[in-house]
């Protein structure tokens, strides 16, 4: 089992990188500030909020504060997010064919 678990782990950090890289980093703006919420969003891509900050924070360590970043990623990460889900949830419960399976008879 640990041979699939590792190239399921090695594939999604890949995507997430690359995901990061291509789109994030380019749709923020190309900043400094894009670079920290790139390092969130890894985070959050490969863990939770508490990752996206963890990452935040090395960066910003080293070499200085972005305020956007701190501002923007938490509320994505532990907010909207949880909005989202609820939503999706919800329609996916709602499915026809989720109202006749034998767990949801029991």
């Amino acid at each position: 089992m640990i041979l699939p678990l590792l190239l399921v782990l090695f594939v999604q950090v890949v995507v997430i990188t690359l995901f990061s890289i291509v789109i994030v980093f380019r749709l923020m703006g190309k900043t400094y500030d894009a670079a920290v919420i790139c390092a969130g969003f890894t985070g959050l891509g490969l863990g939770a909020t508490p990752v996206a900050i963890a990452n935040m924070n090395a960066i910003t360590a080293k070499y200085g504060a972005s305020f956007k970043a701190f501002l923007v990623v938490p509320l994505v990460g532990a907010f909207f997010i949880d909005l989202i889900n609820a939503i999706i949830i919800k329609f996916f419960i709602g499915l026809p064919i989720m109202q006749n399976t034998p767990l949801a008879a029991g």
